[in-house]
């Protein structure tokens, strides 16, 4: 899978672990994902937890025929993160047919919890799939 231009890329996310009982990313808190104050963005939590939380999915879904895309996500921020490296352990809640919910939790580099989010995948029909 070619991640060049995408989030993935451009915020430096890396998959760490990849199993069907947890999914692990690490990214890089640098000035680029800061809010004006000087640190993260709470965003930017979002799109890591997202990007777990589907990418993890695909370990159970019939892709190329299917795709998982974010539905629902909601988040705590519970503490800021002004530079390190960050990590988000997701497991899944449920897998469903049409549905999967994941538990994100992301901490930082002395492993305390900074946020914790709960997303919910849809499965789709994958539009790219050509016939």
């Amino acid at each position: 899978m070619d991640l060049k231009n995408t989030i993935m890329n451009t915020l430096d996310i890396k998959i760490i672990e990849y199993t069907k009982e947890r999914v692990i990313a690490s990214m890089p808190v640098t000035s680029k994902v800061h809010q004006p104050f000087g640190i993260m963005h709470g965003g930017v939590s979002l799109v890591l937890a997202e990007t777990v939380a589907s990418s993890g999915s695909y370990q159970f879904i019939d892709f190329p025929a299917k795709s998982a895309v974010g539905l629902e996500i909601n988040a705590n921020h519970v503490r800021s993160v002004a530079a390190g490296i960050i990590k988000a352990v997701g497991t899944p809640v449920h897998i469903g047919r049409t549905t999967h919910v994941w538990d994100v939790r992301i901490y930082d580099e002395q492993e305390r919890l900074t946020c914790i989010s709960r997303c919910t995948i849809a499965i789709i029909d994958n539009p790219a799939k050509t016939e």
